[in-house]
């Protein structure tokens, strides 16, 4: 075989690898933004979450993302801003702007989790429903839903709020319509405050009482939420240990590595599994003997 020969056979069959390559294409990897950051408006991201698409678990991209600086939490009935997050509990604190407080208060939207949602809603919120009407299902005594305890006495500072005239009511007015509801067990997905299913003008969630219980403008307020922490894999620490953020790729929403060098691999950063700029490739080893006395070996990628 001539050396002229040979040579237009390994041309064709390298117009055949083009061939398979193009019609093999993977999608890209690489998140929207290019990398993966560890931080959002002084929030620190760390696995499960991620600061954009592609960036940590693809369970909670749908519902945690960083936008112009700013932490979002998404549902069904709005978007929250996350205040922070504490990672050793497993708990992320979100904001509510028509969520009242003792300076502003307004008719609330509702508030409640998607029902594939990875959040739930903790012991620790307590919620308070103002102006609710006297037939709302919250005072049915059958079901005993408001704590007529302590609770009374976070009405009766929440009524004496100048503000509550936010919601048509005048300040210390009777607290007859107020219910303050604590969950007796954490709330999963689908459970949340259905405002005109309970046929209340707003709601508010108290978090802390700043050490005085009788000055509501001293209280802290916001929705604490309880996040899945079982996603953790060994391989999403493999590849943080190699200094590289865990996300996910392609339409499967499988694993990736995210390096900070805009790589990204299967495995971890420190050069095994690598997809060369965002798209996995399988490798092919061919071999080609030439005339009986030559062997090369090509290292194809499709």
């Amino acid at each position: 075989m001539s050396h002229f020969t040979i040579f237009w056979q390994v041309i064709v069959l390298l117009l055949l690898i083009h061939s398979i390559q193009a019609n093999h294409a993977i999608p890209s990897i690489i998140p929207i933004n290019g990398t993966c950051h560890d931080t959002c408006g002084g929030v620190p991201i760390k696995f499960p979450f991620g600061s954009g698409f592609g960036c940590g678990h693809p369970h909670f991209a749908r519902y945690i993302r960083c936008s112009s600086g700013v932490l979002q939490f998404t549902t069904g009935t709005g978007i929250y801003t996350v205040s922070s997050i504490d990672y050793s509990s497993n708990t992320i604190l979100v904001t509510d702007p028509l969520m009242s407080t003792c300076s502003s208060m307004q008719n609330s939207g509702s508030f409640i989790l998607d029902r594939e949602s990875p959040f739930s809603i903790t012991t620790d919120n307590v919620f308070v429903l103002l102006g609710c009407s006297t037939t709302s299902p919250v005072f049915d005594k059958r079901q005993d839903l408001c704590d007529t305890g302590s609770g009374s006495n976070i009405c009766r500072g929440l009524y004496s709020c100048n503000a509550i005239t936010g919601i048509g009511l005048v300040p210390s007015a009777p607290i007859s319509t107020c219910c303050v509801y604590e969950p007796p067990i954490p709330l999963g997905s689908g459970y949340g405050l259905d405002l005109p299913k309970l046929q209340c003008s707003s709601y508010s969630s108290v978090i802390g009482f700043g050490g005085d219980e009788g000055n509501p403008m001293k209280w802290q307020y916001g929705i604490p939420l309880q996040f899945n922490g079982s996603y953790y894999t060994e391989s999403c620490k493999n590849c943080e240990d190699s200094g590289g953020s865990c996300g996910f790729s392609g339409f499967n929403q499988s694993f990736a590595c995210i390096c900070k060098n805009g790589m990204n691999t299967t495995i971890n950063c420190y050069g095994r599994g690598y997809a060369w700029s965002g798209t996995w490739r399988r490798r092919i080893q061919t071999k080609l003997c030439l005339g009986g006395f030559l062997i090369v070996w090509m290292t194809l990628f499709i």
